[in-house]
C-alpha cells in the first residue's frame, strides 16, 4: 500500500465523524422562537413585555411539539454540548414549561402563585420529562442550572421568567448557544433600566428582590464581580447612575434597598 493511502485513510476516516459531530452543535429552538415572535410583545423599550396568553393557547400544538423535542433530548447528547447551547436550552426549556403550566389554568388565573396549594408551590411541581426524569421549575432553575456550578453567570436570573409583572421580560425570541453571551447582557441591561424596577432615590439604590434573593449568586466573582455592589457598578449606565455615584456604589457608600415585586400576571 502506498504511503499517499496510509496518509488518505485517516483524512476519510475523520470527515466521516464531523457529520455526526455536528448534531450535536445546536438544538432547533424554531417552533419556541416563533411562538415568542408571534405572541410576545416587548413593552417599554424593551424592559418589559406582555404576553398573549390566549394566542399560547391557540397555538398549544406547536408548543407541545417543541416541548416533547426538548423532552426526548438525552443526558448523553446534552453533555456533548458546549456551555451555552446546554444553557439557552435549559433557559428556553424552563420559560416555555412556564407558559404550558400557566396555560393549565387560563383564563382563570391572575398570577402564577395562584397555580398549586400550601404545600406545593406551582414552582416544585414535578410535570416536566428531561434526562429520564420527571423535573420541576425549581428543580431546572436551582439544580440544573445555578446548582450545577458549571454555569456560574448571574444573568440567568434576567432570562428565566416566571410569568409576572416583577419578573425580567420574557423575550419575543428564544435564546441560542451562539448569541448567548450577547442575549444575557442585553437582556441584563435592559432589566437595570427599569425605573419601576431599579432606582437610585437619593443615597439608596432601590433594586428588584431578585437581587436580595440570588445575592450569593451576584457576589460569585462573575468576570470580577465579588458582591452586589461590584455587580451593579458594571451596569451603571443602565441604572443612570453618573460616574461620581457609580464610584460611590462600588466604594459601598451607596445604600442598597429593594422595591415590591409585582406577582401578577405579565399579560
Amino acid at each position: 500500500m502506498s504511503i499517499l493511502k496510509f496518509a488518505v485513510k485517516p483524512l476519510i476516516a475523520m470527515a466521516m465523524l464531523l457529520p455526526a459531530a455536528s448534531v450535536y452543535a445546536d438544538f432547533n429552538h424554531q417552533k419556541w422562537d416563533s411562538l415568542l415572535d408571534d405572541h410576545v410583545t416587548m413593552t417599554n423599550g424593551g424592559k418589559a413585555s406582555v404576553v398573549d396568553y390566549a394566542g399560547m393557547q391557540a397555538d398549544k400544538s406547536q408548543l407541545a411539539s417543541y416541548l416533547k423535542a426538548t423532552s426526548q433530548v438525552s443526558q448523553s447528547e446534552f453533555n456533548r454540548w458546549n456551555k451555552n447551547e446546554q444553557l439557552a436550552f435549559l433557559i428556553n426549556v424552563y420559560n416555555a414549561r412556564t407558559v404550558e403550566l400557566i396555560l393549565t389554568k387560563y383564563p382563570n388565573i391572575k398570577s402564577i402563585k395562584d397555580i398549586g396549594s400550601l404545600f406545593s408551590s406551582p414552582w416544585k411541581q414535578d410535570f416536566i420529562p428531561l434526562f429520564g426524569k420527571t423535573r420541576s421549575l425549581d428543580d431546572v432553575e436551582h439544580n440544573l442550572i445555578r446548582g450545577s456550578k458549571r454555569y456560574n453567570d448571574p444573568r440567568i436570573h434576567f432570562a428565566v421568567n416566571c410569568a409576572s409583572i416583577g419578573c425580567p421580560a420574557l423575550q419575543d425570541d428564544a435564546f441560542t448557544g451562539k448569541r448567548l453571551d450577547k442575549q444575557l447582557e442585553q437582556v441584563t441591561a435592559k432589566f437595570l433600566a427599569d425605573g419601576s424596577r431599579n432606582r437610585l432615590k437619593g443615597n439608596t439604590l432601590e433594586v428588584s428582590p431578585l437581587f436580595k434573593w440570588y445575592k450569593e449568586d451576584f457576589a460569585s466573582n462573575w468576570r470580577g464581580s465579588n458582591n452586589l455592589e461590584g455587580f451593579l457598578g458594571r451596569y451603571s449606565q443602565s441604572l443612570g447612575l453618573n460616574k461620581t455615584q457609580a464610584a460611590a456604589l462600588k466604594q459601598g457608600k451607596i445604600n442598597i434597598g429593594y422595591t415590591n415585586y409585582d406577582w401578577d400576571l405579565n399579560k
